[in-house]
């Protein structure tokens, strides 16, 4: 016998009292010399900022290497496990305090990014690029010209401002992962 599958379901607004933690947004400690803030700001399709988002990240340390540290929610003030998770603000604003990312492999430094939102079926992927010379990059050069400035983060006084478009102008440009 088959069953029918089971009908999608939203992913929040319920993720704000089961997901955050103790440290989530802070990968590495204040006072830390190598400490960046990756921050922007979630719009939806009219471009109102989203209050209620979970934003969450991966990256490679200032190395280019990918962390295989375990205990990826844990926070001992020194081990980098190059994860982290922020809730918006009630202005759509989101922070994380970090490394800045070296190259991985062919593609150019970048953070790694998973959006959970009111009314989404499925978390969106996509990535937040630094900026600098793409050439190289296999995924970035592969996205329409006039879409890749969407994955591009822009360098500020702290870091990275990479604000995120759920649909729209300027929508932002999410990665097919493949049935969940």
């Amino acid at each position: 016998m088959t069953l029918p599958p089971t009908p999608g379901q939203t992913v929040g607004p319920f993720f704000h009292y089961a997901l955050p933690y103790d440290g989530d947004s802070d990968l590495v400690p204040s006072g830390h010399s190598g400490r960046i803030r990756l921050h922007g700001t979630v719009f939806d399709g009219e471009g109102t900022p989203v209050p209620d988002a979970l934003i969450e990240i991966w990256q490679a340390d200032e190395q280019g290497n990918r962390i295989a540290e375990t205990g990826s929610l844990h926070r001992d003030g020194f081990t980098f496990t190059g994860f982290g998770r922020a809730q918006t603000d009630r202005t759509g604003r989101y922070t994380f305090s970090t490394l800045t990312p070296g190259a991985v492999d062919d593609a150019r430094p970048f953070f790694a990014v998973c959006v959970f939102a009111r009314g989404l079926l499925d978390r969106l992927l996509t990535r937040a690029y630094l900026p600098g010379d793409f050439a190289d990059d296999a995924l970035l050069t592969s996205v329409d010209a006039e879409r890749r400035s969407s994955l591009i983060a822009v360098a500020d006084d702290a870091g990275f401002r990479f604000d995120i478009r759920l649909q729209g102008e300027n929508e932002t440009v999410f990665l097919d992962h493949g049935p969940a």
